[in-house]
């Protein structure tokens, strides 16, 4: 593959106090056990088979994950958000703050529990130690077996009374919308939305970083020491939106019209975070606005190849990527970029909106 090779050298990994070269680097995932999991998760990760535990998420951008490549390689990525130079974060993170994208692929073997998250207000107001923020999500389905399903979202003229009623009489799943669901499909998960992923389907999530869930309901399912495990009814109740509109799949958009080497459809726009993605079948150039002024990441979901990019500042680069792999683009590290797939690839890119984003396009 002859990609762009970077003619500027690289600073030392020990003195990133000085301004480093503008790079785009790679993350390695962390992996949590779950009962809901599974022992293989090939495709993705094909050295992750006949495992012991069974593994529920891929955690892309926990702050725990290691830098793998570039001049923070070997740091968590928390880490490394603190140190890097405020505008490779971007003009919104002129003060690092925490990170502010979680990124996980989820393998369930079993259905999740019920569950729903809150909102920004309630956090704040309530959940203060666990980071005060709340979690509004998207999925966005990598592959599926024929008549795999999960429940989104409440029934029209569900009340909270007869909420609790099914709840007592182990009936809830009946009063939340089911959705079919095959390869390529996205939802968007508003905070305060119940809902549970079901088995035989691969999801790559895009949430803000918050890990608080108020399960409501888990089949009695018991932990491996056998307790039940907890649930968090009060909470739910409190946080649950009984007066939200139903809850339909979120229609691609396509960013250009699709051309014989690629196609680029945007998914999911909110507050919290912007989604596109990319499908190439061939080398693809793109040229970008050079007023985009936030990070984004790059998540392989499918195949393998090379990008080769030019920055706005002059600088040049190029990497190999393959499946299941995510990487951090710099704010303005991209003026122009190259991909070139070996064969058929599929790409998430998310980021965090920002006012000089929403005239960005790739042309």
């Amino acid at each position: 593959m002859d990609l762009l090779q970077n003619s500027i050298p690289k600073p030392d990994p020990g003195s990133v106090h000085h301004e480093p070269h503008l790079e785009p680097f790679r993350i390695d995932p962390t992996f949590s056990p779950r009962l809901w999991g599974s022992r293989s998760l090939a495709p993705l990760y094909p050295e992750k088979s006949d495992l012991v535990e069974p593994i529920g998420e891929a955690w892309l951008t926990d702050v725990n994950c290691r830098v793998a490549s570039g001049v923070f390689a070997g740091k968590m990525l928390g880490e490394a958000w603190r140190e890097m130079p405020s505008g490779w974060r971007g003009k919104s993170f002129a003060a690092p703050g925490n990170f502010p994208l979680l990124v996980k692929f989820i393998f369930p073997t079993e259905k999740l529990s019920i569950q729903v998250h809150p909102d920004d207000a309630y956090a704040s107001l309530h959940e203060k130690a666990a980071g005060a923020c709340g979690k509004t999500e998207m999925w966005h389905v990598v592959s599926a077996a024929p008549g795999a399903s999960l429940l989104l979202g409440l029934r029209p003229g569900v009340t909270r009374e007869s909420f609790v009623a099914a709840l007592e009489n182990h009936t809830l799943e009946g009063l939340l919308q089911r959705h079919a669901v095959q390869a390529r499909d996205t939802f968007f998960v508003p905070a305060r939305t119940p809902h549970t992923i079901g088995p035989d389907m691969v999801i790559c999530e895009v949430q803000q970083y918050s890990d608080l869930t108020y399960r409501i309901y888990d089949y009695n399912r018991r932990d491996p020491s056998g307790k039940l495990r907890e649930l968090h009814i009060e909470k739910a109740l409190a946080v649950t939106n009984f007066d939200s509109a139903p809850v339909a799949k979120i229609p691609p958009r396509p960013w250009v019209k699709e051309r014989p080497s690629f196609g680029v459809n945007h998914l999911v726009d909110c507050p919290y975070f912007s989604v596109d993605r990319l499908d190439l079948r061939s080398s693809a150039h793109f040229k970008l606005d050079a007023r985009r002024a936030a990070f984004r990441l790059i998540v392989v979901l499918s195949g393998e190849g090379g990008v080769s990019w030019l920055s706005a500042r002059g600088g040049a680069g190029a990497f190999e990527f393959q499946q299941g792999e995510c990487w951090f683009i710099p704010a303005g590290a991209f003026a122009s970029v190259t991909y070139r797939p070996k064969g058929e690839v599929s790409l998430i890119e998310a980021g965090v909106p920002d006012r000089a984003d929403s005239s960005s396009a790739r042309k």
